[in-house]
């Protein structure tokens, strides 16, 4: 086993940190921070469209750090760190010496996919660590055959289902890939029993609270595969291609080769299957491609030492250097806030997630003009009804009195019980509200077009019904 490079891997995270933490304030929130926050605030063992680990690292960052964009991040910087610190012992499990640890380490933080999960607190953020995480194990046990690995797995996978269910897609690719060409004998060991037991009780929280509530998480899924299924079929080769970057293609492709042809790693192969095989899956059930790319990670790290041999040419080390350079401007510039707002037109056609840090105090001025004209006497028994988890967090972020929304989890932390008027952001039906007129259109003035650029804001005189009565129309997964 060849030592871990400790020193040059860990300049490699140091520049990764550095780099993450100067951009971490700019722009502002994701829609999905915002949810975290609000979530952060109603801390519960799990909410309808993920468990709890993930609003709880936001409540921690944030209390640690400060309610604002980097204090976010912090988070999202640690867990981007820790990855590339994974996926380089992972590079040193298929005998990866300093040079395949050093180009797996800054593959993986210039990778595209980890810059933008890197750069913002996700469910996805968090997911890429316990991939990470769970590959390394496994591997470990595939190599030494030591049962008590199945512990560690354990562990991890029950860890990884507190943070999002995807961790068991890749704990089914692997096992099917491990049935179909070994190593099967890990399959043997008693410690088997002792690590899905493991995982069980690490998970019971989360698990608890989804058969409680009739598991709607569950139901979430199914809207994203009816609603975006067929999109994220035909996306999906082409995503596979850019989410590390195209000048790393050749390296994973490189890496899944070697794992299924090396008799020296032939303790491996399930691996190289395990991806295919994932990508089957996500295929049939018409998942997000992104689920797959952290797989991508893992083959990178095979693929590392094969690719430094390759380069035993001038001509191919400079080409490769030229290469390597244009890929990492790519997706730096593509994944972080380094371009003015209103230069963001050419980065959203690739990644939309940029549009969607910028424009909520925009947002929440625009509301605030709106309840402003609610007569002083009527504010206590009004209402900020909004259509999306990012808009209800933004205004509640920014101060706004009473907001409420049917989306996700805020459904759950309401109705209001006060009878009197409503701000509605974003559309509605009729039959919901009486007395309405559209009092605004949202401009966030910032030149940037994302999700709330234009979205309609009405002034109501009352609902149609009591909350209550109206809570269960209002209420929506997806």
């Amino acid at each position: 086993m060849e030592r871990f490079a400790r020193g040059p891997v860990g300049l490699v995270v140091a520049i990764q940190v550095l780099v993450l933490t100067l951009v971490s304030g700019r722009y502002g929130f994701h829609r999905d921070e915002l949810y975290f926050l609000a979530a952060g605030k109603r801390l519960a063992w799990g909410y309808v469209d993920q468990p709890s680990l993930t609003p709880l690292l936001a409540r921690v960052s944030t209390d640690l750090f400060g309610a604002t964009p980097a204090g976010m991040r912090v988070a999202a910087t640690l867990c981007a760190a820790a990855t590339v610190v994974l996926l380089a012992l992972v590079a040193r499990e298929f005998g990866g010496g300093r040079g395949a640890q050093v180009l797996t380490a800054a593959t993986t933080a210039l990778a595209a996919f980890v810059v933008v999960d890197g750069h913002m607190l996700s469910t996805a953020t968090v997911d890429l660590l316990i991939w990470s995480a769970l590959g390394l194990v496994v591997l470990r046990l595939f190599r030494t055959g030591d049962g008590r690995w199945w512990l560690a797995i354990g562990a991890v996978v029950g860890i990884g289902l507190e943070a999002k269910w995807l961790v068991l897609l890749m704990v089914a690719s692997i096992g099917l890939a491990v049935l179909a060409v070994g190593p099967r004998t890990v399959f043997r060991s008693g410690w088997l029993a002792a690590g899905v037991l493991l995982a069980l009780v690490l998970a019971a929280p989360g698990l608890i609270w989804q058969a409680a509530h009739d598991f709607p998480l569950l139901t979430v899924a199914s809207g994203i595969s009816e609603d975006d299924g067929a999109e994220n079929r035909i996306l999906f080769v082409p995503m596979q291609l850019l989410y590390l970057s195209p000048v790393v293609v050749p390296i994973w492709i490189a890496g899944g080769l070697r794992l299924w042809r090396d008799p020296d790693l032939r303790w491996a192969r399930s691996l190289a299957l395990a991806y295919p095989v994932m990508c089957a899956l996500l295929l049939i059930s018409g998942g997000k491609p992104y689920y797959s790319a952290p797989f991508l990670l893992l083959l990178t790290a095979a693929g590392a030492d094969p690719c430094l041999r390759s380069l035993d040419r001038v001509s191919r080390r400079v080409g490769a250097a030229v290469s390597a350079v244009i890929g990492a401007a790519v997706s730096l510039i593509v994944g972080l806030p380094l371009l003015p707002v209103s230069a963001l037109a050419p980065v959203l056609v690739v990644n939309k997630e940029q549009g969607e840090q910028a424009g909520w105090p925009e947002l929440a001025s625009s509301v605030t003009r709106v309840w402003e004209q609610i007569p002083a006497e009527q504010r206590s028994t009004a209402v900020i009804f909004t259509r999306n988890y990012g808009q209800a967090g933004a205004l509640e972020h920014y101060g706004l009195p009473s907001v409420y929304s049917g989306h996700m989890s805020y459904a759950d932390w309401g109705p209001p019980t006060a009878a009197g008027p409503v701000v509605v952001v974003g559309p509605y039906r009729p039959a919901w509200f009486k007395g309405c007129r559209e009092v605004a259109v949202h401009d966030n003035g910032l030149g940037v077009e994302n999700d709330e650029q234009g979205v309609r804001i009405s002034l109501c005189a009352d609902t149609s019904r009591p909350w209550g009565a109206l809570w269960g129309e209002l209420r929506h997964y997806y």
